[in-house]
């Protein structure tokens, strides 16, 4: 694929979603929303600002048929270099796009291959956390990423020249391996990549800013009268300088800043661990850990969590409000757990959960091997369903706190267009049609999601004070959801009626309000409401993290 966007018209240095669509359909066999999959996903990383985003997001609303949204999407364009190294870097997870860069199909029309759901939950464990894993792929594979790099010209006729860059190992004293060069402007691709420094206590900067450098330039074998480097060279520097993210998980475990929280008591949260490095990490690689959180309601709306990438690891029983706009949310392992989240600027990512439910918007949300799961999610693209998933209930987005629309704008997201009622099936050999819903025992089995139906919806209010603008759902809720919700109402106003007209005596109205009192605490110990609500009771608003 490298070869063959490098000799056509139209498609270097920038790939339009047609393009695309020409190589990944007719080439690769893909399907169209599978295709549009990766390119809309790559765009999602890309750094763009909010206004842009807020203005695509009208475009595609704007859209009244296929026709017109197609037309739209074809004014899409991403880096070709640096979506290249994207799809290779697919490689990190088993489940991934193997195309012909490494000699498979993926996923192969032709050769399914059946999964059980315990082989679907091991191939779906992620590595995204890992950050070894991320330091081993990428020295072993610097070679072959560097080699999608190479500049036009060094292609053969066949449109096979990157042989010669992949086998740099093998043959790396021959002449054609030393004449392989990456221009400075290619290079400028690795940034998705790499970032580095000058040394410790200098700033953090994109690795194609530091190859701007003279003194780096000439130790990477920068060549002036080419403006190019030679890949050798560079190959050999970047694995000299390779080292582990210093601003990753491992890192933030071992020299983040503790974090005291409000609700935090002793014995319950004896295991807990409440990590982040926000405060040193540059922008887009502060995170923040919280794992084993148990039986606790955590409320923050710091700004010290304003971009962030937050993990959320096997914390059971937990309310967790996190109420500014974050980067990235992975939630893995965790039971029993409900979490509101402020804006999620890229991706929310569940695994291995079960019996969760998160209410945010986000920019992309996708479930891996999770069961019992319920998703209330405002989200521009089609929810991903990865294999391993039982019983996902897919819900529209239903509450809202006073800074809601301000955070919405600062990640870049809109009211519309809103998809969470559309998914994505993903199985081991690509996307799957989620099958008829059965009507009978002997019938195929159900899908392993459901759309909550509008009789079991019931709003969810943030019961915290704030400063802002937002009394409401953001674009509101959806016809059927708002009719239900407009009944429940109207049924709750004929009953207060039908009391204060029903005249009962002293006596009567403190029997009627015991009763009505018994039922509810019975429904909150049923629901599981009434530790939540004890405590809340202990706080008013959320304090800002220490």
């Amino acid at each position: 694929m490298a070869a063959y966007v490098r000799t056509r018209d139209g498609c270097f240095p920038v790939l339009p979603w047609p393009a695309w669509r020409h190589i990944a359909c007719g080439k690769l066999q893909l399907p169209e929303d599978l295709a549009w999959l990766y390119f809309e996903t790559f765009d999602l990383l890309s750094t763009r600002s909010p206004e842009e985003r807020l203005g695509w997001a009208e475009s595609l609303s704007q859209c009244a048929d296929p026709k017109e949204l197609d037309l739209q999407r074809s004014k899409l364009c991403v880096d070709t270099s640096k979506f290249l190294l994207f799809l290779y870097l697919q490689q990190l997870n088993r489940m991934s796009l193997r195309t012909s860069l490494i000699g498979d199909e993926w996923p192969s029309p032709r050769s399914p291959s059946p999964c059980s759901e315990r082989e679907a939950k091991n191939s779906s464990r992620s590595k995204n956390w890992d950050d070894r894993a991320h330091l081993s792929f990428v020295h072993t594979h610097l070679e072959d990423l560097l080699g999608l790099l190479v500049e036009p010209g060094q292609l053969s006729g066949s449109g096979q020249a990157l042989r010669d860059s992949q086998l740099i190992h093998r043959i790396a004293d021959t002449a054609a391996s030393s004449r392989l060069q990456v221009s400075l402007e290619a290079a400028q691709a690795l940034s998705l990549l790499l970032e580095g420094s000058l040394g410790p206590g200098h700033a953090v900067h994109r690795v194609h800013k530091l190859l701007n450098q003279a003194p780096l330039q000439a130790e990477a074998g920068y060549s002036e009268s080419s403006r190019s480097f030679s890949l050798q060279q560079l190959l050999h520097w970047l694995r000299g300088k390779l080292t582990a993210n210093p601003f990753g998980m491992t890192a933030c475990l071992h020299s983040g800043t503790k974090l005291t929280w409000a609700q935090q008591m002793e014995g319950e949260m004896r295991r807990a661990r409440i990590v982040r490095n926000t405060h040193l990490a540059p922008p887009g690689s502060g995170m923040l850990l919280m794992s084993q959180v148990f039986q606790q309601t955590l409320a923050q709306d710091s700004d010290k969590l304003t971009g962030a990438n937050i993990k959320i690891h096997r914390c059971s029983q937990a309310f967790i409000y996190l109420l500014s706009p974050l980067r990235s949310v992975s939630v893995e392992k965790c039971r029993g757990c409900t979490l509101v989240l402020g804006p999620v600027e890229t991706s929310l990512h569940l695994q291995g959960c079960r019996d969760v439910r998160v209410v945010c918007v986000a920019g992309r949300v996708s479930v891996g091997a999770s069961s019992r799961c319920t998703l209330h999610t405002l989200t521009p693209t089609r929810p991903l369903l990865l294999p391993g998933n039982t019983d996902i209930t897919l819900a529209p987005f239903h509450t809202h706190y006073p800074a809601l629309e301000d955070h919405m704008g600062a990640a870049g997201l809109a009211v519309v267009p809103d998809l969470w009622d559309r998914p994505l099936l993903l199985g081991p050999d690509g996307l799957t049609a989620p099958p008829p819903r059965p009507a009978s025992d002997t019938d195929p089995p159900a899908p392993c999601y459901r759309l909550l139906p509008p009789t079991e919806f019931c709003p969810l209010t943030v019961p915290f004070a704030m400063e802002g603008d937002t009394g409401e759902v953001p674009g509101g809720l959806p016809p059927a959801y708002r009719a239900v919700l407009e009944e429940k109402e109207r049924r709750i106003q004929d009953l207060q009626r039908m009391v204060s007209d029903s005249q009962l005596s002293p006596e009567q109205q403190c029997q009627f309000q015991e009763v009505v009192t018994q039922h509810f605490q019975k429904w909150l110990r049923e629901t599981g409401h009434i530790q939540e609500l004890s405590h809340l009771a202990s706080q008013a608003q959320p304090e800002e993290a220490r």
